[in-house]
């Protein structure tokens, strides 16, 4: 039998309604009250590791400032680079790696982009930033030598040698062109090769030293084995281009070849 409630069970129906719709309003607004007002963002403490390479890090900038390089061991001097180029990360093992692969800091900075990217830590950026690195050195060790008579600046024509090429790992034939006062006028790499041959044709070597009104050349090239002793094809190579240079009064004053451990003046040696 219906009841008549006048009203009231219209009431009834809509009372559940009215509380569901209380309940979630204030469920959703106390949140977000809370959140706008009085929640203020907080960072997290840094972890004791965190805390420890920070320190480490510090520690080392300031030995280096008050010592200089001479303070530090390679792995460190390479460590402090790679604080720049990795910084939330201990980099004292990706140092030590890298040197253990590539066994010195002239071998790290002179590796190909895609060996240094096989060290763990190691990615395309970071490989990129050491190549920038170490042409930055050799542009420095190219300034001392271009515009300056390069035969009484011996010393400086090593160093950038060995510091472009030591450490390729195919061979690499450059070509050092000289004005009447003997000062380098351009330094070009004339071809690559396999990791013991570069394929070089005496000919393109005097048309370009005439191209550039250059009055004598010295050949360089690399040993990727590390051995810069001359085989008999360097010696005969050499001859070749000498003979072909000296009737367009082109001088070849000498043929150096350049290895991870030294070098090899065809000049000192009598080959010229």
């Amino acid at each position: 039998m219906p009841l008549d409630s006048g009203g009231k069970t219209e009431a009834l129906e809509d009372a559940p309604l009215l509380d569901e719709r209380l309940f979630f309003a204030q469920q959703v607004a106390k949140p977000v009250s809370q959140t706008n007002k009085s929640a203020p963002a907080t960072k997290s403490a840094p972890t004791n590791v965190e805390a420890h390479y920070h320190g480490h890090r510090e520690r080392l900038r300031n030995r280096y400032r008050d010592g200089g390089d001479a303070a530090l061991a390679d792995y460190e001097i390479l460590e402090l680079l790679l604080f720049r180029l990795i910084p939330r990360r201990d980099t004292k093992p990706i140092a030590k790696a890298l040197l253990a692969r590539f066994g010195t800091l002239g071998g790290v900075f002179g590796a190909p982009i895609n060996l240094l990217t096989e060290v763990s830590g190691v990615g395309d950026a970071v490989a990129l930033d050491l190549k920038l690195v170490a042409s930055v050195g050799q542009r420095m060790l190219k300034s001392e030598l271009t515009g300056k008579p390069v035969l009484s600046s011996w010393k400086a024509l090593i160093d950038y040698c060995h510091a472009a090429m030591a450490h390729e790992a195919r061979e690499q034939f450059r070509l050092l062109f000289l004005d009447k006062r003997n000062a380098l006028i351009a330094d070009e790499v004339q071809g690559f090769g396999t990791v013991d041959h570069t394929p070089v044709y005496p000919r393109e070597v005097v048309k370009r030293a005439l191209e550039l009104s250059a009055s004598a050349v010295i050949l360089v090239h690399n040993h990727p084995s590390g051995d810069p002793t001359p085989s008999r094809a360097d010696i005969e190579m050499t001859k070749t281009i000498i003979d072909t240079a000296k009737p367009l009064g082109i001088t070849v004053h000498d043929h150096v070849i350049i290895g991870k451990n030294g070098h090899v003046s065809f000049r000192a040696l009598r080959l010229i």
